[in-house]
């Protein structure tokens, strides 16, 4: 994996979630807590215009908790969001309305409309997908890639954004602003899964948003290999209670124009009427302490399909 994500991230720009082996520490919640902090998502962006689209219905994931409304989740001091779209590209069909990716092979152009998928859903063999986050507060983004194998080991840490490519390795995040994994203007602009070896069960992506910068990283074009004792030392320091919130009916749903700009340069942010995040992580926090959300990517298929995130 380390070769094959190496080499992916020195001829893309990456930017900075699907759910086996996720290992959350959840928040004691009852009924009326049960939709913290989604609210964010809605406060932070830009006020919607005058006619207002539906707003979503989130449920929390491992409780028999009743769905409840984006708009009418209470936020909490000691509680942040992040949001997260996984992304699973099918061949583009004429009766489909929004945007979709272009990809270039042998001279002739091949069309791919980007669906969103469960953050539990199982991803096989020769997929192809794409992730997207969202972070209702400024900050600084950093994402981990791991590979993880039967037995529950982890593979070596890569520190897959930022690089030096992507905007010159700034990675800041803010309201409305979502960042791409690829990217768009990446080539190609999608992971797909690929067998590496037998015994590997999946990848594991490590999401911390930092009130700083971190320091003593020095990044350069290709993803960056991190010590055990590095990583070790920021999950310490992270909040890491984390709930999982899932849109309702959202699985399924096409990107949209307005996903498909607020992921370019920045200039174009969501709206209050725009789609919110497929997944929603309440992550407990005190203060400025960084937040982090562990992201398992789940593969299936035949025994031999479990594969590991590479391009073509």
């Amino acid at each position: 994996m380390k070769k094959q994500m190496a080499n992916l991230l020195a001829g893309m720009v990456l930017l900075a979630g699907a759910m086996a082996g996720f290992s959350t520490v959840l928040m004691a919640q009852d009924d009326s807590t049960r939709g913290i902090v989604a609210e964010e998502f809605v406060k932070a962006r830009p006020k919607a215009g005058a006619n207002a689209a539906k707003v979503p219905q989130y449920k929390m994931v491992g409780a028999s908790a009743k769905n409840v409304s984006i708009a009418s989740i209470r936020s909490s001091e000691n509680t942040r969001a992040l949001g997260i779209t996984i992304w699973r590209l099918r061949p583009a069909l004429a009766s489909d309305g929004g945007p979709r990716l272009l990809e270039q092979e042998s001279g002739e152009t091949i069309e791919w409309t980007p669906e969103r998928v469960a953050s539990d859903a199982a991803l096989r063999k020769g997929d192809r997908v794409r992730l997207s986050i969202e972070s209702p507060r400024t900050g600084y983004l950093y994402v981990i890639d791991r590979e993880q194998y039967a037995n529950k080991e982890l593979g070596e840490a890569y520190l897959i954004f930022p690089t030096s490519r992507t905007n010159n390795g700034n990675n800041q995040v803010t309201a409305g602003k979502l960042v791409d994994i690829p990217a768009q203007e990446d080539r190609p602009n999608y992971f797909t899964l690929k067998q590496s070896r037998p015994d590997q069960a999946g990848e594991v992506l490590t999401v911390l948003v930092t009130e700083k910068p971190l320091e003593g990283i020095t990044l350069g074009p290709k993803a960056l290999a991190l010590t055990k004792e590095q990583v070790a030392d920021w999950e310490k320091n992270a909040s890491t209670a984390v709930q999982r919130y899932e849109m309702t009916g959202g699985a399924g749903k096409t990107w949209t124009k307005a996903e498909q700009e607020a992921s370019q340069d920045g200039t174009r942010l969501l709206t209050q009427d725009d789609p919110g995040p497929q997944t929603i992580y309440a992550v407990s926090s005190k203060g400025d302490e960084p937040i982090l959300v562990k992201v398992g990517l789940k593969y299936s298929g035949s025994a031999k399909a479990k594969a590991t995130m590479a391009t073509k």
